[in-house]
C-alpha cells in the first residue's frame, strides 16, 4: 500500500507530508476568515472529559501536531540522505538484485516480504539502519548476516556500520523526546529570567518573585515559555542524544532546523484559541478581535489589534519553504550547519521585526539602566551576528583547506 502511495506522490511531484501541510494551511485560513467576518474566536477548550474533569486545550494540541508534522519532514529528509549515501557506495545493480538470490530460509524470504524488503538494496538499507527494523529474531539475524557477508560485492563495512546509518529516520523519532523536555524546561527558565511587565497582575515583577514562590515556577498557566530558552534546550537535548548514539550533531540539527520551522507555523495558531500574542491596536482589516478578559489592562479600550501570532506563523512558513528547497535540492552546495545557521537567522530577523508590534515585551536593563530595546530583539541581534560570523568562518576555512 505504501509504496503505491509513493508512486503516486512521485507522479505528481509531492513528497507526502504537503498532503498534511496544505489542508492544514486550508484549514488555518478558513478558521481566520470566519474570525475576521464573525469576530468570534472559537474556545480554547478542545475537549473536556467530565470523569476526570479534564480540559484538553486547542493550544497543547496545535503545539504538538506541529512539533509532529515537523519530526515527519525531518523523517523524510533523513531518507533522502540515506539513500543518497546508499547509492553513492553500493551500485545500482547490486541493490536491485532480489533478496530469493541469496538462498535466505524461505521463512525469512516470507517476513522480510512482509516488512516490504524485496531487494538487496533495501535490505542493506534497513540493517544498515539497524537489523531489528526487519522483524526478524535473532538466529534470523543472524543468518540474514551470514547471507549478507557472504554476496559478492557486499563489503564488510555496510554490515558493520553503514555509511548511511546516521541517516536513519527512527532516530527523528527517539531523540525527540530528549528535545521536548530540555526545550520546555530551557522555555520556561527563558521566561522565568525574562518575565513580561504582565506578570506583576500575579505577583510577578522579578525573577526573584518566582523564587519566592517556587509554585510559579512550574505554573505554565501563570506564564508562559521563551522561545531562544526552548531552542537552547533543545540543542542541549539533541547533543546528548547525538552524543550517546554516535550520530552527527550539526548534521542533523540542520535537519532538525527544517522541522522547527515548520513546527512554528502551526503551533503558534495555539495562540489563536488562546487570544496571546497580539500587537498593538491596529483598524487594519486583518485584525485579530480580541476579549476583553484577555486585553491587557492598558488596552482594554481596544478591539482589534495586530495578529502577532499570525505574523510569525507567515514567516515561519516563508523559512520553512526556503529550507526545505535548500535542504533538497541544493545540499550538496551547503556546509554543515548552513540550514541550522540560516534559520536561526531568519528567526532572530522575523522576531525583531515583530517586536516593533508587539506589546508586553520585557525590555533590556543594564545596572539599572532601562533600555529602549525589548530583550527578544536583544537576544535575536546577538543570535544572528553569532551565526554569521559563524558561518563566514566556516567558508573561510573550506577556502583554505
Amino acid at each position: 500500500m505504501m509504496n503505491k502511495l509513493n508512486e503516486v506522490y512521485k507522479r505528481i511531484g509531492l513528497e507526502p507530508y504537503w498532503y498534511l501541510i496544505l489542508p492544514l494551511l486550508l484549514a488555518t485560513a478558513v478558521l481566520y476568515l470566519n474570525h475576521l467576518l464573525t469576530g468570534t474566536t472559537p474556545d480554547r477548550v478542545a475537549i473536556h472529559i467530565p470523569g476526570l474533569d479534564f480540559d484538553i486545550f486547542w493550544y497543547g494540541i496545535w503545539i504538538i501536531g506541529g512539533i509532529a508534522l515537523g519530526s515527519y519532514v525531518v523523517t523524510r529528509l533523513a531518507r533522502e540522505r540515506a539513500l543518497a549515501l546508499l547509492n553513492k557506495h553500493v551500485p545500482a545493480r547490486l541493490q536491485q538484485k532480489s533478496i530469493v538470490d541469496l538462498n535466505l530460509p524461505e521463512e525469512i524470504i516470507q517476513i522480510l516480504t512482509k516488512q516490504k524488503v524485496t531487494t538487496l538494496g533495501e535490505l542493506l538499507l534497513r540493517y544498515g539502519f539497524d537489523p531489528r527494523s526487519l522483524g526478524l529474531n535473532r538466529e534470523g539475524i543472524d543468518k540474514t548476516r551470514r547471507q549478507l557477508a557472504a554476496t559478492k560485492g557486499v563489503a564488510e563495512g555496510w554490515l558493520e556500520d553503514a555509511p548511511w546509518r546516521i541517516w536513519n529516520p527512527e532516530h527523528t523519532w527517539n531523540g525527540i523526546g530528549w528535545a521536548l523536555i530540555l526545550g520546555v524546561i530551557g522555555a520556561r527558565l527563558y521566561h522565568v529570567l525574562t518575565p513580561s511587565p504582565s506578570m506583576a497582575a500575579v505577583g510577578i515583577n522579578s525573577p526573584l518573585d518566582y523564587f519566592r514562590n517556587p509554585y510559579q515556577l512550574i505554573n505554565l498557566r501563570n506564564g508562559g515559555l521563551g522561545i531562544y530558552g526552548g531552542m537552547a534546550g533543545g540543542v542541549l537535548g539533541l547533543w546528548i542524544f547525538t552524543r550517546r548514539n554516535r550520530l552527527p550533531t550539526i548534521a542533523w540539527a540542520d535537519l532538525a532546523a527544517v522541522g522547527m520551522a515548520l513546527g512554528q507555523v502551526f503551533g503558534r495558531w495555539g495562540n489563536f484559541f488562546n487570544q496571546e500574542l497580539y500587537g498593538r491596536p491596529t483598524n487594519l482589516p486583518w485584525a485579530v478581535a480580541i476579549d476583553p478578559a484577555h486585553r491587557l489592562p492598558a488596552y482594554s479600550q481596544f478591539s482589534r489589534f495586530h495578529p502577532a501570532f499570525l505574523y510569525e506563523s507567515l514567516w515561519s512558513l516563508l523559512a520553512f519553504i526556503i529550507l526545505l528547497t535548500l535542504a533538497r535540492r541544493h545540499a550538496k552546495k551547503l556546509l554543515t550547519g548552513d540550514l541550522m545557521a540560516l534559520y536561526l537567522v531568519f528567526y532572530a530577523v522575523g522576531r525583531t521585526l515583530l517586536e516593533t508590534v508587539r506589546l508586553d515585551s520585557r525590555m533590556v536593563s543594564l545596572g539599572g539602566l532601562q533600555i529602549n530595546m525589548a530583550v527578544a530583539t536583544f537576544v535575536s541581534i546577538l543570535v544572528a551576528l553569532a551565526m554569521i560570523l559563524w558561518r563566514v568562518a566556516a567558508r573561510r576555512r573550506e577556502v583554505a583547506e
